[in-house]
């Protein structure tokens, strides 16, 4: 059977991008997953084997949105080999299910968990210092990496197959999840402080007064290592501020 041309798989690659525009309880990103396919599969099958192939691909699947191109590309590269009848090391459906769940943890932390953040406190500084395009910096700046990962990773599927599996280990995606995650933990903090001193000086209050909150910030870290609930740290530091609040409390007082 022929080769998928590169106008077929600029299809399958913008389809992608409507991945999750059938997500359902039941089958998750699976609808949307081989409506991207469905036109390669079209290229590469006809009749009653076209029809076995698309009720294999319209089942369940569920990945990171942003890596779902890698997981694609590759199943393309693996159907035009099943398409020739060639012999393969693993079955596509147990190929999908084997990758799904790992790009799945990597893709959340990597974006959700670190990305996210990392550019929102980026943005955050743009727009405390009054600059109005703050949040299209903040759609800039979050957005390319994710289409990168979409480009490349639907490139580097193709071109490799179930080999593509290999990109996770030889780049240490987790490893670089867990550095973003902490430059963003570390530049919300800074963030968090600019703001402080900031309202401390629009208040007219000593700056100096600021670094009391030190302790309070090691406590609340000291805790959220231990396995105490984040959620609950917050709670109970609200309610300490508005009990504070509640009986007059002024920071002043203690100058």
């Amino acid at each position: 059977m022929m080769n998928l041309s590169p106008l077929i798989r600029l299809r399958v690659w913008l389809r992608l991008f409507l991945l999750q525009g059938s997500w359902n309880f039941e089958r998750l990103q699976g609808l949307g997953f081989f409506f991207a396919l469905y036109p390669a599969l079209q290229k590469l099958y006809r009749d009653e084997q076209l029809q076995q192939v698309c009720r294999e691909h319209a089942g369940y699947f569920n990945t990171h949105p942003f890596l779902a191109p890698s997981v694609a590309g590759a199943v393309l590269e693996m159907e035009q080999r099943r398409s020739r009848n060639e012999e393969q090391a693993v079955n596509i459906q147990d190929f999908k299910e084997m990758v799904a769940a790992p790009y799945a943890a990597v893709g959340d932390a990597m974006f959700w968990g670190g990305l996210r953040p990392l550019t929102a406190g980026i943005a955050i500084l743009f727009a405390v210092k009054g600059i109005i395009l703050a949040p299209l910096i903040f759609l800039l700046l979050f957005n390319l990496l994710p289409f990168w990962f979409r480009i490349f990773g639907f490139i580097y599927g193709y071109r490799n197959g179930i080999r593509s599996l290999e990109f996770l280990q030889q780049h240490r995606l987790p490893d670089w999840a867990i550095r973003i995650k902490e430059t963003a933990v570390v530049l919300l903090g800074g963030v968090s402080a600019f703001l402080v001193f900031q309202q401390l000086q629009a208040e007219q209050i000593p700056k100096g007064l600021g670094f009391l909150a030190i302790p309070l910030v090691l406590i609340l870290a000291l805790c959220a290592r231990r396995g105490i609930s984040t959620l609950l740290l917050v709670l109970l530091t609200t309610a300490i501020i508005i009990c504070l609040s509640l009986f007059g409390f002024e920071p002043t007082a203690w100058l």
